[in-house]
C-alpha cells in the first residue's frame, strides 16, 4: 500500500518540464515574502494611526492596481515576451515594496500602493504564459497545479512568518517582501537565463502559421467563460471574507479552531491536488470538472445552514467540500483558457483570467456584507449557494456550446 502511494505521488509529479519546476520555484520564493498585503490594514491603522476608512481607500487602490497591472502585464507579455515582463515585475515590485515602507503621508502611500500593485500584478499573466509555454497538452493542468502549490505554500509561509515579524517591527515586512521579490528575480536569471528563453521564443515564432492573431475580446465564448469565472470567484472568496466571521459569531468557534479549518484546507491542497489532477487529467472535458468543482463549492456554503449537526462538524464538512471543489475547478479553468490560445495572444488571455479573481476579491465582501445586513448569514449562504449552482449549470452549457461542436467537427 505504501509502495503504491509513493508510486502514485511520483507519477503525479513526473513528466513536467524543468522550466515548469523553476518557474514554480520562482513563484514560491516570490509568494513566501507576501507579508505586506495581509497586514497592510493593521499597519495603517495601528502603526500609522489612519482610520479604517482611510485604510479601505488604500486597499481599494491596491485592488484597482491589480486589475490595471493584469491588463498591462498581459499586453506587454504578448509584445516583449514573458521573460522580460516577469523580470521587470519582480525587480520593480521588489524596489517599490521597500519604498512603500518609507512612505508616511496618505497621498504618498496611496500613489505608491497603486503603482506597486500595477507592477506586482503584471507578473501573474507573464508567469502563467510561461507555464503554458513549457507545458504539453497532456500535462498543462498538472503544470498549473504545481504552480498553485507553490502559491499556496508561499502564502502559508509568508502569512505565518509575517505575523511574527509584524509583532516585532512592521517596517521589516516591507524589506522582506521586497528582498524576496528581488531574490526571485535573481533565481530567474540564474536558472532560466535569457539566452535559452530567446532561443525558445525564436523557435515558437518560426512555427507560427499566418499573421492573424485572434483577440480574446472577440472570443465570445471566452468572454462568457470569464463572466462565469468572476461569479465563481465572488462566491469562492466568501471563504476568506465573511465565512470566518460567521464561524466566530454564529457558530461560536474559537480562533484556534478557525485556524485549524484553514490549515486543513491548505494541507489538502498541498498534498492532494496534484494526485487528483494526475488521475483526472484527460479523462473528461475540462469544463466537466469545472462544473463539478463549482457545484461542490456551492454545496459547501449551503450546508452551513444545517442546524441539527454540531457546529465544528458542519464547518469541517464545508471545508472538505470547498477544498475539493477548488481542486477540481481551478486547475481545469487554467487548462480551459490555455486551450483557446496561441503563443502570440496567450498573455492577454492570461491577464483577463487573472482579472476575474481580482474582481471577485472586490465584489465578494461588498455583496456578502449587503446580504448579511438585509437577511443575516442564513440568507447569505442560500444566496451564494444558489448562485453557485446556477453557475455550475452554466458551465455545463459552456461544455455543450464550446467543446462538443469541435468534437463533432473532428468526427466529420
Amino acid at each position: 500500500m505504501t509502495h503504491k502511494t509513493v508510486a502514485l505521488y511520483t507519477d503525479a509529479y513526473r513528466g513536467l518540464s524543468a522550466q515548469t519546476w523553476w518557474l514554480s520555484l520562482v513563484m514560491l520564493i516570490n509568494r513566501s515574502g507576501t507579508m505586506v498585503v495581509p497586514f497592510m490594514t493593521l499597519y495603517l491603522t495601528q502603526h500609522l494611526n489612519y482610520s479604517i476608512t482611510q485604510a479601505g481607500y488604500v486597499m481599494g487602490l491596491f485592488g484597482l492596481g491589480s486589475i490595471t497591472g493584469a491588463l498591462v502585464g498581459g499586453k506587454l507579455t504578448d509584445r516583449i515576451g514573458f521573460y522580460a515582463v516577469q523580470l521587470i515585475a519582480l525587480c520593480g515590485g521588489g524596489a517599490l515594496f521597500i519604498v512603500l515602507g518609507f512612505m508616511n503621508s496618505l497621498l504618498h502611500i496611496c500613489l505608491t500602493t497603486f503603482l506597486l500593485s500595477v507592477v506586482n500584478e503584471a507578473f501573474r499573466p507573464a508567469n502563467a504564459t510561461a507555464i503554458a509555454a513549457y507545458s504539453t497538452s497532456g500535462n498543462v493542468t498538472r503544470s498549473f497545479s504545481l504552480n498553485r502549490l507553490a502559491i499556496n505554500l508561499g502564502w502559508a509561509a509568508g502569512g505565518a512568518l509575517g505575523g511574527v515579524v509584524a509583532s516585532h517591527n512592521y517596517t521589516w515586512l516591507f524589506w522582506i517582501d521586497g528582498l524576496t521579490n528581488l531574490g526571485a528575480a535573481v533565481l530567474l536569471l540564474i536558472f532560466l537565463p535569457y539566452k535559452s528563453i530567446r532561443a525558445f521564443q525564436h523557435h515558437n515564432k518560426k512555427e507560427q502559421t499566418g499573421s492573424f492573431v485572434p483577440s480574446p475580446y472577440r472570443d465570445k465564448k471566452y468572454v462568457y467563460f470569464l463572466l462565469l469565472t468572476t461569479l465563481f470567484a465572488t462566491c469562492f472568496f466568501q471563504l476568506f471574507t465573511l465565512q470566518p466571521v460567521y464561524y466566530k459569531e454564529a457558530l461560536q468557534l474559537s480562533l484556534y479552531l478557525i485556524g485549524v479549518l484553514m490549515a486543513i484546507n491548505g494541507i489538502l491542497l498541498a498534498f492532494v491536488e496534484m494526485v487528483v489532477v494526475y488521475r483526472l487529467e484527460g479523462k473528461k472535458k475540462n469544463t466537466w470538472f469545472i462544473a463539478l468543482g463549482v457545484f461542490l463549492v456551492a454545496l459547501s456554503y449551503m450546508i452551513l445552514n444545517i442546524s441539527f449537526v454540531p457546529a465544528f462538524l458542519i464547518a469541517f464538512a464545508s471545508t472538505l467540500l470547498i477544498t475539493f471543489g477548488e481542486i477540481l475547478a481551478m486547475p481545469f479553468m487554467n487548462a480551459f483558457w490555455v486551450s483557446r490560445t496561441i503563443p502570440q495572444n496567450r498573455g492577454q488571455y492570461a491577464s483577463l483570467y487573472s482579472i476575474t479573481y481580482a474582481l471577485g476579491q472586490i465584489i465578494a465582501p461588498a455583496l456578502g456584507s449587503q446580504i448579511v445586513s438585509a437577511g443575516g448569514f442564513t440568507a447569505l449562504w442560500w444566496v451564494i449557494g444558489g448562485l453557485g449552482c446556477i453557475n455550475s449549470l452554466l458551465f455545463r452549457w459552456v461544455i455543450k456550446e464550446v467543446e462538443e461542436p469541435k468534437v463533432l467537427a473532428q468526427a466529420k
